[in-house]
């Protein structure tokens, strides 16, 4: 009796559905001469800095997923490689995107790869490849997830960084979106409670782009110092990343706005607030370390800038005033 073929399509993989993503995604990526590596010209420079940045999403995955709300997924997995990238000055230039799944959903995932183009597309860099997996016996039915890998660029000597700081400066505020691609697991867990009274739409935000701002900034001239992305950790361990040591960052309490979203789940009371600052961004998602005499300046090439805090001698680190 003939044992029965055992093919990679009866193992789960259906490679006829990879082809036809790989076909409908196609005019998205910019690919290589060899179709194997994507390629990407770095910008004409004397003393080029190349530097590179990779983040996911998170379990914000899953809260999207079960509210049908993938769209905004490739801005998060985008913005949270190429917002680092322009923490030292750098002009991103090329992302690459990694999705794995136990399946692939055919209508599912190009939605997520147009949203990696379309937020690459507003930063400034191409979308030069990726890969997309299935792996059954992985994942489970229905779940997925994403990384993602940016290369920047910047001269050397424009370099920007905590070696620029000096006491004195201030901490200049942007606002962030919302929630962003952080502390989702807590977010999960709340709602789980029944602790949150806030519309899923208003937590799956997606993460604000910043590379426009800043380097908006630093094209016109403006001295910026140092920059810092507030991400996992929050306030308390991203914003000393943008400081040398002997400085302390000083924040005005209540000197810029709380997102919907963040107000959401301090109002549950069911999050203690030095828990709640070591998690999200609280209405901060990146801070910029100047001169006070720049500030106008600033805040006349992103008008919803405001001062926060300023830096002061001190142990390395953030506190509020």
């Amino acid at each position: 009796m003939t044992k029965p073929a055992i093919t990679y399509s009866s193992s789960g993989v259906d490679l006829d559905a990879a082809q036809a993503h790989t076909s409908a995604i196609s005019g998205l990526v910019r690919g290589g001469v060899t179709g194997f590596a994507g390629e990407v010209p770095l910008p004409e420079m004397t003393d080029p800095v190349v530097l590179a940045a990779t983040d996911g999403v998170g379990t914000k995955l899953l809260l999207a997923l079960e509210h049908g709300q993938v769209d905004g997924l490739g801005q998060d997995l985008v913005a949270m490689c190429v917002n680092d990238l322009v923490c030292a000055g750098a002009q991103p230039v090329a992302f690459l995107d990694y999705m794995a799944m136990g399946r692939l959903d055919p209508e599912q995932a190009p939605r997520i790869v147009r949203s990696i183009a379309a937020a690459c597309e507003e930063a400034g860099c191409a979308l030069v490849g990726g890969e997309t997996a299935e792996m059954p016996g992985l994942y489970a039915a229905g779940h997925f997830d994403l990384a993602g890998f940016a290369i920047g660029a910047v001269e050397r000597a424009d370099l920007i960084g905590p070696h620029k700081v000096l006491v004195g400066d201030v901490v200049l505020g942007i606002p962030s979106s919302g929630l962003h691609s952080n502390g989702f697991s807590l977010v999960r867990r709340l709602l789980e409670a029944e602790a949150l009274d806030v519309d899923p739409s208003v937590l799956l935000e997606p993460t604000r782009l910043y590379v426009a701002d800043v380097l908006r900034l630093l094209g016109a001239g403006v001295e910026v110092h140092a920059a810092a992305h507030i991400t996992g950790g929050g306030l308390p361990e991203n914003l000393p990343r943008a400081l040398a040591d002997g400085m302390r960052a000083v924040l005005t309490a209540d000197s810029w706005s709380t997102p919907e979203a963040i107000a959401a789940v301090l109002a549950s009371e069911r999050v203690d607030a030095e828990d709640a600052w070591r998690t999200f961004n609280m209405g901060l998602g990146m801070c910029l370390v100047m001169p006070e005499a720049a500030v106008e300046r600033a805040t006349e090439l992103v008008p919803d800038a405001r001062i926060v805090g300023a830096v002061e001698a001190g142990e390395r680190g953030v506190s509020l005033a």
